[in-house]
């Protein structure tokens, strides 16, 4: 038996839970990753009506589906932000509010202290999510950055998330931070830097996503062998390089899905991701966690793209052998 294979739900949040739960148990998956906006898990609704969560719980249960994570990348983004009007489109009104800035940072920071509460009646264990980022615009060194101000940046990671890591930890949740560009950590060097802002506290890791590393140049497998004990969850995604000549990797203003683009997303076993690497790497680290599809791959039908993921995933994983190979010669 392998690892459990799910479908993170957030691409699909247009469908209500129960019509997802359908075609993710007819395209075989074995349970969900829910996603924290459109109904399918709402944080508030978790704290206030005692029997929200069981209700989620029965509805999974009647399609035969596991559940081991929530998600709620979108309100941790505005944790850390600098926050303006793009922000308004992704949280919820009750985080949106009067769109202050000030004012969306603080709810966000609350709404990630619920969503922790919010799992543990759930009983999942894990969150995965986004921390935002206050210095993603420098990422580019012109005009001169002068350090104090990267310095900076990892201080308020620590000043903003340890108050929110601190109710993970009283509730036994773990944080995982999908590392991605536009977050404080998007890359193996940022990634250990954010952990040593947060004093390798053990509530904080990393959904580790390969599409995110891969078109930066980054080795998704190095990414493991660095963090063998932060890879508190896992996503399957892909991305193809498609540079030509006429783009770069900073993909020009052009959106996702343009054929212009210097990479893009790509079903999972479609892109340029070596899957068989990782999941020996994995094996090596001995994570037993979920392999969550994330489907985003704007050339191709989702319903084709998420039945045909699950199939690969399933394929790809394999157990680590219990034995040498030559340990018969022995024998």
């Amino acid at each position: 038996m392998g690892r459990p294979v799910t479908l993170f739900t957030g691409q699909w949040a247009d469908l209500k839970l129960e019509d997802l739960c359908k075609k993710a148990r007819d395209f075989g998956y074995d349970g969900l990753e829910l996603a924290c906006w459109g109904d399918h898990f709402e944080v508030d609704k978790a704290l206030s009506d005692d029997t929200y969560c069981a209700r989620k719980r029965e509805l999974l249960e009647k399609y035969d589906l596991q559940v081991h994570a929530i998600s709620n990348h979108l309100v941790g983004q505005a944790v850390l932000d600098t926050i303006d009007g793009r922000h308004k489109s992704i949280l919820p009104p009750y985080v949106w509010g009067d769109g202050k800035p000030e004012g969306v940072n603080q709810r966000a920071i609350e709404e990630m202290k619920n969503t922790a509460r919010a799992a543990r009646k759930l009983g999942v264990g894990v969150v995965n999510g986004f921390t935002g980022s206050s210095i993603w615009h420098l990422i580019y060194d012109f005009p001169p950055t002068p350090k104090s101000m990267i310095d900076d940046g990892f201080k308020l990671l620590a000043d903003r998330w340890n108050p929110i890591l601190d109710v993970f930890q009283e509730c036994g949740i773990k944080f995982a931070l999908e590392v991605h560009p536009t977050e404080i950590a998007f890359d193996i060097y940022t990634a250990q830097r954010s952990l040593e802002a947060l004093d390798n506290r053990e509530e904080f890791g990393f959904n580790f996503d390969p599409s995110h590393l891969i078109w930066q140049g980054v080795d998704p497998v190095e990414f493991i062998r660095a963090f063998p004990n932060r890879i508190y969850h896992v996503h399957m995604k892909d991305a193809k390089v498609t540079l030509n000549g006429k783009t770069g990797i900073l993909t020009s203003h052009l959106s996702f899905g343009d054929p212009r683009r210097g990479w893009d997303f790509r079903s999972v076993g479609r892109g340029g991701v070596q899957f068989e690497d990782i999941i020996r790497a994995l094996n090596t680290i001995k994570y037993d966690g979920p392999l969550s599809v994330e489907w985003e791959d704007m050339g191709m039908d989702r319903e084709h793209g998420a039945r045909e993921a699950c199939q690969y995933v399933k394929n790809v994983d394999f157990p680590p052998s219990g034995r040498a190979f030559d340990a018969a010669f022995a024998e």
